[in-house]
């Protein structure tokens, strides 16, 4: 049975156009070819970025976030309460007004103190300044040497420059070292985030990432099985071109230097739109659409490819529509936050606490000036 289901996966009508088969994709006089067997290495490469990535936070961003005086506000900790904490891990971290007032009779709390509770324990779970800014590292550096590593591999190349050269050949075309590896590594990359995206800072759009991560580790799979490597090249240096902008504004943004924050973010949103919004509809997806159909007929393999493009669009939009909210807001003159964070909640109360400078486990409260957000 599972021969039967391997024989039907690698069916060559589902991966190459009519009239050609896996044969004519074997390595022969100095020519190498894609194999889906090169991928296996990307799963070892993903946990030892993991590896690279806890001592580049460790040894690297940690370090860098003292020189930029990345400061902590402190919390205060919410009072151990078995009642209200069983209630916030197994019921709901947001209480409606019904449950808020059972709950102050159950713990002998007033419900003004069950609200406070509440707030205070919601932000124990948000994660840290530091934990933000040591992640943000790590991906501006990554997409900031991918995107110079992608230009290096593809800049050189006729297709960069003329996309019916794409397809010139198609699909005997053979694979450069610097495309197997600039492959190997992009998607080890992506399968790492894969990985740690349970432990990674969770934002609103936390369901979008996970079909982005998953849209991108299918779309390199599948261009490199069916050997769309060059169009393949071309969209990841596409997406990595704006990446690095935006980790970049996040790490200024937590350090508090708001003016270079908002200026990189202006930049951020120009590359974002041109290259998401016109050059990969307009130029790149128009090559993968209509230059191949006049090489040879659709088969599988081509809807499939552009169906898992169109989802990357979609997201895409979604993405510059948050991003367009946030440009308006610099316009403006308001202060540019990133619309898929959770904020820090706070209460007039705990805001008079702060600034008389209370006692909080022990330790006195200081009150930090300036709201650093996401």
């Amino acid at each position: 049975m599972f021969q039967t289901l391997y024989n039907y996966f690698w069916w060559e009508r589902l991966w190459l156009p009519a009239n050609l088969t896996w044969a004519d994709l074997e390595d022969r006089d100095g020519r190498v070819y894609a194999k889906a067997s090169d991928l296996y290495i990307t799963i070892p490469l993903a946990f030892l970025f993991l590896v690279v990535r806890h001592l580049f936070e460790t040894y690297v961003a940690t370090p860098l976030a003292g020189l930029l005086n990345v400061k902590e506000k402190i919390r205060l900790k919410a009072t151990p309460n078995p009642v209200l904490e069983k209630f916030y891990a197994a019921t709901s971290k947001h209480p409606k007004q019904a449950e808020v007032e059972m709950l102050s009779k159950k713990s002998g709390c007033t419900v003004r103190q069950v609200e406070r509770w509440f707030r205070r324990r919601r932000n124990q779970d948000r994660p840290s300044l530091l934990k933000k800014f040591r992640e943000a590292s790590w991906r501006f550096t990554f997409y900031l040497i991918a995107f110079i590593a992608g230009m290096a591999v593809i800049v050189d190349k006729p297709w960069f420059y003329d996309l019916r050269e794409v397809w010139k050949g198609y699909p005997i075309q053979s694979m450069l070292p610097s495309q197997y590896w600039y492959y190997m590594i992009e998607l080890s990359f992506y399968w790492s985030l894969l990985f740690s995206i349970a432990s990674d800072v969770k934002r609103k759009d936390f369901k979008e990432q996970i079909i982005h991560h998953v849209a991108t580790i299918i779309l390199i799979s599948f261009s490199w099985f069916a050997n769309y490597i060059r169009a393949g090249t071309l969209i990841m240096a596409l997406h990595d071109s704006s990446d690095y902008l935006l980790e970049s504004a996040k790490m200024f943004n937590y350090a508090g230097w708001r003016n270079t924050c908002n200026n990189i973010f202006i930049v951020f949103a120009a590359v974002f739109i041109i290259t998401r919004l016109v050059i990969l509809p307009f130029w790149i997806m128009h090559c993968t659409v209509v230059y191949p159909l006049e090489l040879y007929p659709a088969f599988f393999g081509y809807y499939f490819f552009n169906f898992m493009m169109a989802v990357l669009q979609s997201l895409h939009i979604f993405w510059a529509y948050l991003i367009i909210r946030m440009a308006q807001k610099f316009i403006t003159g308001k202060v540019v936050e990133d619309e898929r964070s959770d904020r820090e909640e706070t209460d007039n109360s705990e805001e008079e606490e702060e600034k008389n400078g209370p006692l909080s486990n022990g330790h006195l409260v200081l009150n930090n000036n300036h709201r650093k957000t996401d």
